[in-house]
């Protein structure tokens, strides 16, 4: 095999595990999701939101009151668009970190963060309007006065219809910048921490045994999680700010928020700080063990795909 094939052939199991992996997250954890984005968009001035005491109490309202349908609100457009996310997000990212890597022993932390930042923004363009119509469908409550999206396609095509089609692109601004920096915070924090525990293993591996040892199962479930936790806590007030400008119209047809300086500026004078945190706690139960799982499932398929190649 060429060597142009064989990068192409390792960005396309790139692709393919990340796919797998965005698709288990999601199944894994839609429900916390359901209940980080009506926290989110809570500003206690909207009657038509139900509010709620903290995640387990929204979690049992929900169940109570509208069922599993409830708690998948949404879940169709968010496998879709993990999924394609995730696989593009991979393939993307190993496809910049090679070019990146020409004439390069290794990649600093610049160029990690560089490649995670392009890749996001990509995906970011790409999938915007799958978030948006996500986002609606999660928050349709029985309380809604406005006609409820009855899936997917129909969400899509109501939106395009009575806002026109820049309304699926609501949220770009916040989500490219969340996209870019979130995407870029996490992958360099997983690449550093992974190179340092890996020497880390193999100093010991060496001392013990002298032989080096790989990672274990354990070892990318604190990777991972870390990673995501040093994530979320820079990023998370993206992740309201685009909630919140993606909101269905009211009944009267206005948004409730214009754009990103309107929601910053409304959110820091009635709710403070605390406005721009509101679900986090969801958020990290969610993201965490998520996190955690991504990771374990794309180095497992990983190792997979390449047994396979080399069993060829």
């Amino acid at each position: 095999m060429r060597a142009s094939e064989a990068v192409a052939d390792w960005q396309w199991k790139n692709a393919a595990a990340g796919s797998a992996a965005g698709l288990a997250t999601v199944t894994f954890s839609h429900p916390l999701d359901v209940v980080r984005t009506r926290f989110q968009v809570n500003d206690g001035r909207n009657p038509h939101l139900p509010s709620y005491k903290n995640t387990s109490h929204a979690l049992f309202t929900i169940a109570r009151s509208e069922g599993l349908k409830g708690l998948y609100g949404g879940f169709y457009p968010a496998v879709l668009g993990s999924t394609i996310s995730w696989g593009l997000y991979f393939y993307l990212y190993s496809k910049a970190k090679q070019r990146y890597l020409k004439n390069r022993d290794e990649l600093t932390p610049g160029l990690h963060l560089a490649s995670a930042a392009e890749a996001g923004a990509l995906v970011c363009l790409l999938t915007n309007p799958i978030w948006l119509v996500k986002t609606r469908l999660q928050l349709q409550t029985p309380e809604y006065q406005s006609r409820p999206y009855s899936g997917f396609h129909d969400a899509l095509k109501t939106v395009v219809k009575d806002e026109g089609w820049r309304a699926l692109y609501k949220g770009l601004a916040p989500g490219l910048f969340l996209q870019v920096t979130h995407g870029a915070i996490q992958f360099t924090a997983y690449e550093e921490f992974r190179k340092v525990l890996v020497n880390f293993r193999t100093e010991q591996s060496v001392l013990i045994s002298g032989s080096a040892e790989i990672l274990k199962t354990i070892d990318y479930i604190t990777l991972g999680a870390s990673s995501k936790l040093a994530a979320i806590l820079v990023t998370y007030p993206f992740q309201v700010i685009r909630a919140r400008l993606q909101q269905r119209p009211g009944i009267d047809g206005l948004p409730r928020y214009m754009d990103s300086w309107h929601v910053m500026t409304k959110t820091a004078r009635l709710e403070g700080v605390n406005g721009f945190y509101k679900g986090i706690t969801a958020n990290l139960v969610k993201n965490l063990p998520s996190a955690s799982l991504t990771f374990v499932v794309y180095e497992t398929i990983l190792d997979m795909l390449q047994l396979a190649r080399f069993k060829k």
